[in-house]
C-alpha cells in the first residue's frame, strides 16, 4: 500500500475530472464519500466520474453557469463599465438593450429603468467582492 496517494486528470467524452488514487488497491475499485454537506454533490461526482469511465455520456456538469446566468453576468459588467465611465442609467439601457432612446417622460415607469438599474447594482456588488460568489456555484449553503 502505498503512502501517499496519486493524483489523475481524467478527460473524455467532454468531461474533465481530477482523481486521486490512495495506492490501495481494491478491488473493485471504490469511492469513499464523507457523509457531509456536500454529499449530494460528491454523489453527483461519483456518478458522473462512473458513467465515464464506463463510456458513457457524463451527463450535466451542475457546476457550469448556465447561459442565462453567463449572460446576465456579462450585462452586468457592462453595465459597471458604462456606469464607471459616467454613464446615466438611460444611456445604459440604450446601449445594452440596443433600444431607441427612451423619452425622459416615459422612462420613470419604463421597464427597461428596473431592470438597468438591477445590473448596475448586480456589478457593482461584483466589483466589491461578490465575484467570489461565483466561486461557490452550485455549493451556497451546503457547508
Amino acid at each position: 500500500m502505498a503512502a501517499e496517494g496519486e493524483d489523475y486528470l481524467i478527460a473524455r467524452l467532454g468531461a474533465e475530472m481530477r482523481v486521486h488514487l490512495d495506492g490501495g488497491g481494491a478491488d473493485p475499485t471504490a469511492v469513499l464519500l464523507p457523509f457531509d454537506g456536500l454529499f449530494e454533490v460528491r454523489v453527483a461526482a461519483a456518478l458522473r466520474l462512473w458513467r465515464v469511465l464506463n463510456g458513457r455520456h457524463p451527463g450535466r456538469n451542475p457546476a457550469a453557469l448556465s447561459v442565462a446566468r453567463r449572460n446576465r453576468l456579462i450585462l452586468a459588467l457592462r453595465a459597471l463599465d458604462g456606469r464607471l465611465d459616467g454613464a446615466t442609467h438611460r444611456m445604459i439601457a440604450a446601449a445594452l438593450y440596443d433600444a431607441e432612446p427612451i423619452p425622459e417622460r416615459d422612462w420613470i415607469s419604463h421597464e427597461l429603468r428596473d431592470r438597468t438599474a438591477r445590473l448596475v447594482r448586480l456589478g457593482i456588488a461584483m466589483m466589491n467582492g461578490g465575484y467570489r460568489r461565483l466561486l461557490l456555484h452550485p455549493y451556497r449553503g451546503r457547508s
